[in-house]
């Protein structure tokens, strides 16, 4: 295994808070399962919407939910390099 998918594993220090590990919460961690469920969602959502709208003839709609789409599918290539890469969440 590589030593960036172990530090992953571990967990990275936060960077925001700097005093961390002194006392109060622990460092945040992103919920990356939740964030790509979430994604999934509003891809498949704002696709079907398209298909939808622009049957209906609404087409300055479809092509928004189309950017809505395309925007949601880079997000979810994202998150999915992040797990693949062993980021927990």
């Amino acid at each position: 295994m590589s030593p960036d998918r172990e530090r992953y594993r571990e967990g990275l220090p936060d960077h925001h808070d700097p005093t961390a590990g002194i006392g109060g919460a622990s460092p945040a961690r992103s919920a990356l399962t939740l964030r790509a469920v979430l994604a999934g969602f509003g891809l498949v959502v704002s696709a079907v919407g398209a298909v939808l709208a622009w049957g209906a003839g609404i087409r300055w709609f479809a092509v928004v939910l189309v950017v809505v789409a395309v925007i949601a599918l880079a997000d979810l290539c994202w998150i999915l390099y992040r797990k693949w890469r062993g980021e927990p969440g």
